[in-house]
């Protein structure tokens, strides 16, 4: 059995993924946003901000600029749901051309488990030791004899593109993927979620560790609006907009003024006079003396004014 390479991460028991190579990074996205300005971002604050608004408007082209190319190596059943996503480029290790290895996946007990009755694709519940002890005696029966048909009839020089047809899926198999940050966060998105095949969920974790290297700042933003972000239905939305108190919104729609307020004098201090006006330029409901005693408290939390202008949008859309 081939050792998995020291620069690889070991996934399931025999199976690796490994970062070949990748080009570009949070800078690549900031430049190709900014192309037909001519010139970059001068702070990192504003690369930042400009990739996390990019992922909030859902700008996907951008991310397309970088790319990621792995190699890797898994069961061919988990190959065969990696190719479902149709964006990469690919090139597998050739059964036509090369001899079968004796590498074959056989499962952790852990990892046993009935089929799902709630879930048509999933597995659930605990399998007695007997009846785990037989899956893995059959797993390792069928990976044995079928590799020994398959040598016994390859020394006997058959076509290796025919008998390769007697080998099972937990056969491993390799290859080189290649695929952009926007589609491969798709990917992650999808196999990384706890609804995926754990055997594929595995290597999806491992890629995205790669992509937290390369691109932190987009990694960020896809996990605080993506992942941890949620998105309403117009069916949902309506719901809200029946249900919930219109005092609620316009309590959190004055938290917004001084919130805006605390962050735009933390960008570009003002002086104390103006300080008000500013607040009430921003919505803010409260009489001067109340105005003071709050923001002398120094309770009010500061953030990205774009996203927090946003937010008061969609809140007004609510307040209908």
């Amino acid at each position: 059995m081939p050792a998995i390479p020291k620069d690889a991460i070991k996934c399931l028991d025999k199976g690796f993924v490994r970062l070949v190579d990748s080009m570009g990074g949070d800078n690549a996205i900031v430049q190709a946003a900014r192309v037909s300005y001519g010139k970059g971002t001068s702070k990192i604050s504003q690369d930042r901000g400009l990739i996390r608004y990019l992922m909030r408007h859902r700008h996907t082209t951008p991310f397309e600029m970088v790319e990621f190319k792995f190699h890797c190596k898994m069961p061919i059943f988990v190959a065969r749901q990696w190719v479902r996503h149709r964006t990469a480029n690919i090139n597998e290790y050739s059964l036509r051309y090369s001899e079968a290895r004796d590498d074959f996946y056989y499962p952790d007990p852990k990892h046993i488990q009935y089929q799902s009755a709630l879930n048509k694709q999933g597995r659930s519940g605990k399998v007695p030791k007997e009846l785990t002890d037989k899956v893995l005696a059959y797993f390792t029966e069928m990976s044995e004899r079928s590799f020994k048909m398959y040598k016994e009839l390859n020394d006997a020089g058959l076509a290796r593109e025919l008998i390769r047809a007697i080998l099972p899926v937990n056969l491993y198999t390799e290859w080189y993927w290649k695929n952009d940050l926007h589609n491969l966060l798709h990917f992650i998105g999808l196999r990384s979620d706890s609804h995926a095949q754990y055997e594929i969920r595995v290597y999806s974790d491992a890629m995205a560790d790669s992509v937290k290297n390369v691109a932190p700042f987009a990694w960020e933003a896809y996990q605080d609006y993506v992942v941890s972000g949620l998105r309403f239905s117009k069916i949902e939305q309506g719901i809200l907009e029946k249900r919930l108190p219109a005092r609620v919104i316009d309590d959190i729609l004055e938290d917004l003024a001084y919130q805006i307020t605390a962050t735009l004098h933390h960008n570009k201090p003002r002086k104390n006079e103006d300080l008000y006006p500013l607040y009430k330029k921003q919505g803010g409901s409260d009489a001067k003396g109340d105005f003071q005693l709050k923001w002398e408290s120094g309770e009010i939390d500061t953030g990205n004014v774009r996203e927090l202008r946003e937010f008061r949008s969609k809140l007004k859309k609510l307040r209908k």
